[in-house]
């Protein structure tokens, strides 16, 4: 299969654009857990409510990523890409100059268009390059946020000690700014003739706008409201009811805002299915380690790393998550892209356990987040390929936002689940226990090992099948 002649030919440094407007997600995402303790100093709150600066900002990026999807898979995929870099600049800015935590979680809010840049630069890649050449192209992309977290935390964290946590946003603002500058210099211009024009499934938006916006919402508040509270459970039916008439408009709709009977497929439902499991695992262990490595040695668990060093703790993470792209990249020639997923979850469950047991030094700190960056790097380079090549090119955009919303997903309830763990294990302090440090960190060796077991039956399932036959 190559790209059809009639398509824009992709012109010299067209693929590194899209990589660097895909390290967006990856430096704006760095301004989440890495500054929640020096946002709650800077506006007087507590770091518990400081954590809606991370939630705001799973939520909007939780709606806005299916609908850019949808719309990547349209004739006008390059502006959209531009629309939604001046949209994250525009929040940079806002939260750069804030006064107050509301202004700052608007600016928020605005960043959190960041999920959807990826999927965007995907169906570009796959659109303007042939398929082989958009193979590799797309597992690069698709690891991009793991492995521009070792630029974006160490940038982050210098850049936050020295001059404050506005500089880190202003310097996010400068980093879109140039990213905008080289799509709208190698990425080719105009609308692409061959990509279909259909009517935007606008109901179908609203009602998986509203149902994640409320799954979300009820993830990361039920824990304080009580699970059985009227609020809670008024929020879960609005969740529920909201995304049973997605689901009723997307199986009707000639043509839905995600393409239900693609999901279905066998592949796509590995990959869908591995993103919620391995987003709730990795969500814990970063921002748990996290929490050690900025704590002060008084809790017991605390490493006191200063914030300028902080961000190098995930260092690792990126040099594992780039290592394990380009072995799998050499690997595929000789294996199926499925067989990655399993070994992925393996690695991160092996990282998880070591976070576990040792996470009271540097050493096992750093290797566990370098095990978690090469596990990531596996399965996250495995999940858009398989996807890619189970749809059309245009329903491409959709499959992998839907996706990328699931990672999403799995990253509020791994949030939720530290934040509930955490304050069920309170200390007296603004910090938790060396038993609630503890407690989350299990939570996360349960998530990565369940994950692992079901793929590593799935995959010998398959195998099976294929003996008989």
């Amino acid at each position: 299969m190559t790209a059809p002649e009639h398509h824009a030919r992709a012109p010299r440094w067209f693929l590194q654009a899209l990589v660097y407007a895909a390290l967006t997600s990856s430096v704006v995402s760095s301004l989440g857990m890495l500054l929640v303790p020096s946002v709650a100093q800077e506006f007087g709150i507590t770091v518990s409510a400081a954590q809606w600066m991370l939630t705001i900002n799973l939520l909007v990026g939780a709606v806005a990523t299916p609908v850019l999807g949808r719309l990547a898979d349209g004739p006008h995929t390059r502006r959209l890409l531009l629309v939604s870099l001046a949209v994250i600049f525009t929040g940079s800015v806002i939260a750069t100059v804030a006064t107050s935590f509301g202004v700052f979680l608007v600016g928020r809010a605005m960043q959190g268009l960041l999920y959807g840049t990826v999927p965007v630069t995907i169906a570009l890649a796959r659109r303007h390059l042939t398929y082989l050449e958009s193979q590799p192209a797309i597992s690069t992309l698709s690891v991009t946020v793991s492995v521009g977290m070792g630029i974006g935390y160490p940038l982050t964290g210098v850049l936050a000690a020295l001059f404050g946590h506005r500089a880190a946003f202003a310097f996010a603002a400068l980093f879109v700014v140039t990213a905008a500058v080289g799509v709208a210099r190698f990425v080719p211009a105009g609308p692409d003739p061959l990509a279909p024009r259909t009517p935007f499934d606008l109901p179908g938006a609203a009602a998986l706008g509203t149902g994640l916006a409320a799954l979300l919402l009820w993830i990361s508040e039920a824990p304080g409201w009580g699970w059985t509270s009227a609020p809670s459970l008024g929020v879960a039916a609005v969740a529920l009811g909201a995304l049973a008439v997605w689901i009723r408009l997307g199986l009707r709709r000639r043509y839905p805002l995600i393409n239900l009977r693609v999901v279905r497929r066998a592949e796509v439902m590995l990959a869908n299915a591995t993103a919620i499991g391995l987003g709730i695992a990795m969500y814990i262990g970063l921002s748990i380690a996290s929490l050690v490595a900025q704590a002060p040695r008084e809790t017991g668990f605390g490493l006191a790393v200063p914030l300028m060093w902080a961000g190098f703790m995930m260092a690792p993470l990126s040099v594992g998550s780039f290592a394990a792209n380009r072995v799998v990249r050499v690997l595929n020639r000789r294996w199926d892209m499925a067989v990655f997923l399993p070994v992925g979850a393996a690695v991160m469950t092996v990282a998880a356990v070591l976070l576990w047991l040792a996470h009271g030094d540097f050493v096992p700190l750093a290797v566990g987040m370098f095990l978690f960056g090469a596990g990531i790097g596996s399965g996250y380079a495995a999940m858009p390929a398989l996807i890619a090549r189970s749809v059309a090119v245009d329903q491409l955009g959709s499959a992998v936002s839907f996706n990328q919303v699931l990672r999403t997903v799995g990253g509020a309830v791994g949030a939720a689940i530290s934040a509930a763990v955490l304050a069920a294990h309170p200390s007296g302090t603004s910090y938790s226990t060396e038993e609630g440090i503890t407690a989350a960190f299990f939570v996360g060796v349960i998530c990565c090992a369940v994950v692992m077991l079901a793929l590593l039956a799935h995959l010998a399932r398959g195998r099976r099948r294929g003996r008989r036959s």
